[in-house]
């Protein structure tokens, strides 16, 4: 099991900057970085602290989806806004970061957007379900509309915006996972 992983996609999952979980915790930065690399190990006391920060507890974090699980609801859904972007991510697979690919619901405001995403390695695909979302990659502009679909390399910079008047939705699936 790769804690610092799983450490770091709850922490996401709560909203939570790497900052902002560490002051809760009485730990640096730094400290919290190098534990979601897995380059440190924490304590058993810290790692409760870190765990009761993120609002779960040994049981529940050490605990594995089964793998012959195959439909999911909406109380398997984890959801985390961002009022800054004006998006709100639904991860739809509990712990599908470890799996070979991530689906998310993804909802953009009018006016908002998702945060640019740095070139790294895998595809990346989205069906709209609501909306128009402008997707930009590099210095590219393209405009899906609803039950339009797009599909990408990630190998350049790249973002949603929903320049619209109406809420847009997307379901997005990243391989491998990255959200």
């Amino acid at each position: 099991m790769e804690i610092g992983l799983k450490i770091k996609n709850l922490r996401i999952t709560k909203g939570l900057t790497q900052e902002e979980l560490g002051d809760r915790c009485e730990l640096s930065k730094g400290f919290i970085s190098l534990l979601e690399r897995d380059m440190a190990s924490p304590s058993i006391a810290t790692l409760e602290d870190i765990l009761n920060a993120l609002g779960t507890d040994f049981a529940q974090f050490f605990s594995e989806v089964s793998a012959d699980r195959v439909v999911y609801g909406k109380d398997d859904y984890s959801v985390k806004t961002d009022e800054e972007l004006k998006n709100e991510i639904c991860w739809l697979i509990p712990n599908a970061q470890k799996n070979e690919m991530e689906p998310i619901m993804l909802t953009i405001e009018p006016g908002g957007a998702t945060y640019p995403d740095n070139p790294h390695e895998g595809e990346e695909f989205g069906y709209v379900t609501e909306g128009i979302v402008t997707v930009v990659i590099g210095g590219e502009e393209h405009i899906a509309h609803k039950g339009e679909s797009f599909y990408y390399t990630a190998a350049k910079p790249h973002h949603l915006e929903n320049r619209g008047k109406r809420t847009a939705q997307v379901i997005w699936i990243s391989s491998p996972p990255s959200f």
